[in-house]
């Protein structure tokens, strides 16, 4: 992979270089995969690889507008949420249509050759199919706390980023990320306590700032 700088690399992006974009794709094709891969329990590869797709599409068109407030990778994955949730929206309709959606066995793309590796935990069928209905419980919970405590959760513990780079991110100084993380925390967990109708909200991120909460599905 390149060294080059990143700022640099965007610049010869928009400048319409095809083998930038290449080197841009293999930079954060695979991060943006992993991230997508989390967002949703019931997603294929080959449902990830749509949205990402979509994600670097999005990217193509929109480049100009990236000003370098932020990481370049910060702003692609916020992309990606946005383009997970409309995905899952589709699904959901279709499903309520009546259509059946394909299940992909096939990992890598005919004419791409790329690959997603998203980790596997290699357990029972029995444990897979609980921790996915938990994972869509959760995901059902986060999808009610509304956007600003979506956004700051998902881009923490599915995006990775460390406080500094919400804040950089956010606009907001490092006190009041913990303190709306903590806040946004304490709202997932309230709901998800009503999504999961008396079970045990193990799938949830503790509250770091807290201490309260349990641990489960987000754990790193």
């Amino acid at each position: 992979m390149s060294a080059e700088p990143e700022a640099q690399l965007l610049a010869r992006c928009r400048g319409g270089e095809a083998a930038a974009w290449d080197e841009l794709f293999d930079r954060h094709y695979a991060a943006a995969g992993r991230f997508v891969f989390q967002l949703a329990a019931d997603f294929t590869r080959e449902d990830v690889e749509e949205v990402c797709q979509e994600v670097f599409l999005a990217v193509i068109k929109n480049l100009s507008t990236f000003q370098g407030d932020s990481q370049f990778q910060t702003w692609l994955f916020r992309i990606a949420a946005n383009k997970a949730r409309d995905f899952r929206e589709k699904q959901h309709a279709a499903k309520r249509g009546g259509r059946q959606l394909p299940l992909s066995l096939q990992a890598e793309d005919a004419e791409t050759g790329l690959m997603l590796d998203p980790p596997s935990a290699a357990t029972a069928p029995d444990v897979d199919l609980l921790n996915g209905e938990r994972a869509e419980l959760v995901r059902t919970a986060l999808d009610q706390v509304g956007d600003p405590c979506r956004e700051i959760i998902e881009l923490r513990y599915f995006g990775d980023l460390s406080y500094e780079e919400l804040s950089a991110e956010l606009n907001l100084n490092p006190k009041t990320v913990s303190s709306r993380l903590s806040k946004c925390l304490d709202k997932l967990e309230s709901i998800a306590a009503r999504v999961f109708s008396g079970e045990k909200a193990s799938g949830l991120p503790s509250n770091p700032i807290t201490g309260r909460g349990p641990t489960g599905l987000y754990a790193r």
